[in-house]
This record gives structure tokens, sequence and C-alpha cells, in this order.
């Protein structure tokens, strides 16, 4: 993988903050994926519910409460849809107002946390992945959204152990 997996990114301080250790273009990264990712909830957050039908990620993000009545889960995506599209879009805020931070405070963790989980779920939507996933091939056109991946579940992984160390 490009961006090298090593020991924990994301580490509790005895004050109660959290490290960030990353490097330059891992910060980049994440920044861009943001960026899109923002573009792609204020893109379908338009179509209401509609939008969720036509797009898998839209779809992955917003999920059906009821796939058995269309009348019943129009009437839930009303009620949760916009305080989840709001949700996402702070927490989008909250990481890129801290994305070359050193240091950052529990808050902010769970929004990277958020984020970064919205993340691998719309490039996991994106590359269809399962369980049961082949190696990748270097050569393949996706490998490096496949290596973007793997490095957001790791992330991932980092923040999730470092909150249940703080």
């Amino acid at each position: 993988m490009a961006f090298g997996l090593r020991g924990a990114v994301v580490r509790p301080r005895p004050d109660g903050a959290y490290d960030v250790r990353m490097r330059h273009g891992e910060r980049d990264l994440l920044g861009h994926l943001l960026g899109q990712l923002r573009e792609l909830l204020t893109a379908g957050s338009g179509g209401g519910a509609a939008g969720a039908d036509v797009d898998p990620v839209l779809r992955r993000l917003f999920p059906t409460a009821y796939p058995d009545d269309a009348e019943l889960d129009a009437e839930y995506q009303g009620l949760v849809r916009d305080d989840l599209l709001e949700g996402r879009l702070a927490a989008i805020d909250v990481v890129e107002e801290t994305v070359d931070a050193d240091v950052i405070t529990e808050e902010q963790l769970l929004a990277w946390m958020g984020a970064v989980n919205d993340l691998r779920l719309v490039i996991g939507t994106r590359l269809d992945v399962s369980e049961d996933q082949d190696e990748i091939d270097p050569d393949d056109p996706d490998a490096p959204l496949w290596g973007a991946y793997a490095y957001l579940a790791w992330l991932l992984e980092s923040i999730v152990a470092a909150l249940a160390d703080g």
C-alpha cells in the first residue's frame, strides 16, 4: 500500500485529548475525499428520499427503513433524512477544520470517526466490497481506490481503539 500502514495513528493523551500522527499526504487524501463526500451529499440532498433510490451510495448512507412499504419509508425518510444529512455535513466540517491538527478533542475525534466511516462506506459501495474479496491486482484500474479503502479502514480502527483506550 502506498501509505505504508504503520502503528496507531491516533493515541489518547493523559489530558483527555488525542494525538493524531498522520503524514502530509494522508491528511491531503482525507481532505480531498471529504470534499468529494460533501459534494455527493449536497448533490443528493435535493432529491430527498428519491435521490437515495437512484444512487446505491446514497442508499447505503440513508438506508431504507421499510423496504416493503414505500409510503411508510417516505414518511420515515422525511422525518430523519435532514437530521442525518446535517450530522454528516457537520462531521465533515469538523474534520476539514482539524485535518492538519496534531491534537484534537474527543468530540472532534468522534466526528472523525463518523466521517471516516462514511467515506469507507461510500468507497466500499462503489467497489462492491464483499467478505470473500480476492486479492487486488496492482494493475487494476481501481487499485488506488482499493488502497484508499484499506487506509480508511485502518484509520477507523485506530480511531476506535484510541477512543476505547481514552
